[in-house]
């Protein structure tokens, strides 16, 4: 029974990957195509926590040099470049689920509908995403998030907050992944988990070893992105953070965020 509870612990905090970004490296994907721009007053709005910030990042950072980024680079030599997009599809292709969800509960029928003729394809023609046949036939991946649908909601982003492993985040889209990894737990549909796709996998270890390989894939897509955003700054925990919070914004508004009024004696 303790063995039992401690690998469904395990695999429920795995899962959290496949809707988070996983320690500084995951969030350079965040930087395109985001120009941080950021001033000492918006950074202490949305930094109030920038001590405590600023040491899980250093821990995460640690993490990702001594562990993620060493297996990713073994991965990338091992690989064949093929086979590498093949798994890298194939993950993404299990997240289409989430997007079609958030799609609805945002109101963007046309995306739902778009992600869910995109999902059938990829799942079936394209052999469960390897391929990603829908991109080639021209239709888009949306990419949506329970953050992103509170957001639409009116639910404000609260404070910026690193996660321990999982990088960077915000008050609001820690709710998000926390519903998130709770769907992905609890909801089936027709007596299948849609949504956590690798919970039907036996045994546990199988399923652990999947999420892991899931994980070690999205780093090494991520390996140049990284390199340069390590080059980019002399403060990295900074860089960072502002590229997130901006990209997201963008997100939350698909690409057309609001300009913020000037002052009147502006």
């Amino acid at each position: 029974m303790t063995n039992h509870f401690m690998n469904k612990t395990i695999t429920a905090a795995l899962l959290l990957s496949l809707s988070a970004p996983m320690t500084s490296a995951w969030a350079v994907e965040t930087l395109d195509p985001v120009v941080v721009i950021a001033s000492p007053e918006a950074e202490l709005e949305s930094d109030p926590l920038e001590n405590y910030n600023r040491a899980i990042f250093e821990f995460n950072e640690s993490f990702d040099n001594n562990l993620m980024k060493p297996v990713a680079e073994g991965y990338r030599e091992i690989m064949p470049d093929p086979a590498e997009r093949g798994v890298s599809n194939f993950f993404s292709n299990l997240r289409e689920p989430f997007n079609i969800l958030n799609n609805l509960l945002q109101f963007k029928l046309e995306d739902a509908v778009s992600d869910t003729v995109r999902f059938g394809i990829n799942t079936t023609i394209g052999i469960f995403g390897i391929f990603d046949v829908a991109s080639e036939a021209g239709i888009p991946k949306h990419n949506e998030d329970l953050g992103q649908t509170l957001a639409v909601w009116g639910v404000d982003s609260g404070p910026y907050f690193v996660l321990p492993l999982f990088g960077p985040s915000t008050m609001r889209d820690t709710a998000g992944i926390a519903s998130e990894m709770w769907i992905g737990n609890t909801v089936e549909v027709g007596n299948t988990q849609l949504f956590n796709p690798t919970g039907e996998i036996t045994p546990a270890n199988a399923e652990n070893a999947t999420i892991a390989t899931k994980m070690v894939s999205k780093r090494a897509d991520l390996l140049e992105e990284k390199e340069m955003a390590d080059a980019a700054s002399f403060d990295n925990y900074a860089f960072i953070r502002d590229a997130y919070l901006q990209k997201r914004e963008s997100l939350i508004f698909d690409g057309n965020v609001p300009l913020q009024e000037l002052p009147a004696d502006f």
